[in-house]
């Protein structure tokens, strides 16, 4: 009984006497529950409003915070405010809480580089990128060395499953944008075409621009964005959940088990994907050739037979292995830098996609500027 009666005693509180607010008990954390609801029910009188807690016994940390806030929101409203009564230690409290509250509401001020600064920066970066990138492909190149000096140590059967993931599931979409890709160049070349009488040269039109150039790189910017993102999303998952760290405590290297595999299996995939898109874009123009300019079946394949010589065929079939390598590597290695958490994934896997599709388009570029150098 003598218990509960001293508590009530202590239990923190106000009472409003005219323009003069008389604080009472322990305004410390435990006795706080009455404080707040006496600020719940206050009505501030106009003018000057004193604050007298010479009746309060003691005042810890969250006695302070909460006179602080009580200061704050009537200094807020225009409002003078004395407060007397306050024991020194409780006034040392509440400064420090002012002080810290002060210095928490105030927003640091980061000063933005400059744009030297920031080409600097994003140079050093990119060039400890490009360190990081050659050192991946050393290692992978001497375990892909090692692989076919010793066939027996490749996993045919994950090769077998990257062939299914890469080729085969990739066939709809290859040889439907192909196919549009062969109905546009034939519309958009047989309008021209017809001006001039030449409507039968839309088969030499759809034939090299979809054999040499378009058919390999709408192939290789497709499976860039599909197979390489999930290279890179399939690492890096691993990584984040320590899968990776648990092979090679289990003594197996994750090039062989999770890059070589993909890479062979796009080495392989590519090319034949490749060749398929050739014959989806060539039949699209065929259509297209047939409906719009009346050229008959056999005509248009005669005229291919006359504008597609073999050295145009191997050009572009050549160029998808060197897509498929560039693919690999870049959704495979940007797999082993995720660090941290899930968003690091999302983030590697934009990057991934980018910066294939960017080096097959650069790499493209230089192939036609060289076969062209070579009068291939």
């Amino acid at each position: 009984m003598c218990a509960a009666m001293q508590q009530v005693g202590r239990t923190a509180g106000l009472k409003v006497q005219g323009t003069r607010l008389i604080g009472r008990g322990d305004w410390t954390v435990r006795h706080l529950e009455g404080l707040e609801a006496d600020l719940g029910r206050i009505r501030w009188p106009d003018g000057t409003i004193t604050i007298d807690l010479s009746a309060v016994g003691r005042m810890d940390t969250g006695g302070a915070w909460l006179l602080q806030r009580l200061l704050a929101a009537l200094e807020s409203e225009q409002r003078h405010v004395e407060v007397q009564g306050l024991s020194p230690k409780a006034a040392g409290l509440l400064e420090l809480v002012r002080g810290t509250s002060l210095q928490a509401g105030k927003v640091p001020y980061t000063k933005q580089p400059g744009l030297v600064e920031d080409l600097g920066r994003k140079g050093i970066e990119s060039i400890g990128a490009g360190v990081g990138l050659l050192a991946f492909v050393g290692e992978m190149g001497s375990a892909w060395l090692r692989q076919v000096l010793h066939p027996r140590r490749i996993r045919w059967g994950a090769v077998s499953d990257g062939l299914v993931e890469a080729g085969h599931q990739a066939l709809g979409i290859v040889g439907l944008l192909s196919f549009l890709l062969g109905i546009v160049i034939a519309y958009q070349g047989g309008v021209q075409l017809r001006q001039y009488g030449a409507s039968l040269f839309v088969a030499d039109l759809v034939g090299l621009s979809m054999v040499r150039e378009l058919a390999p790189l709408i192939t290789a910017i497709i499976v860039a964005g599909r197979t390489g993102s999930a290279y890179t999303a399939q690492i890096g998952t691993m990584q984040v959940t320590e899968e990776v760290d648990a092979l090679r405590s289990m003594g197996i290297p994750p090039m062989d088990l999770l890059v070589l595999p993909k890479l062979f299996a796009l080495i392989v995939a590519l090319p034949l994907l490749t060749v398929f898109a050739d014959v989806m874009g060539v039949l699209g123009g065929m259509v297209m050739s047939g409906m719009q300019l009346d050229i008959a079946f056999f005509t248009y394949v005669e005229r291919l037979g006359v504008a597609i010589s073999v050295d145009s065929f191997l050009v572009g079939v050549g160029k998808a292995p060197v897509f498929a390598v560039i693919i690999a590597t870049i959704g495979c290695y940007q797999g082993f830098q995720v660090a941290g958490s899930a968003e690091s994934v999302g983030r590697r896997t934009t990057t991934s996609v980018v910066h294939s599709i960017l080096a097959v388009i650069v790499v493209d570029a230089a192939f036609s500027v060289a076969f062209s150098r070579l009068g291939i």
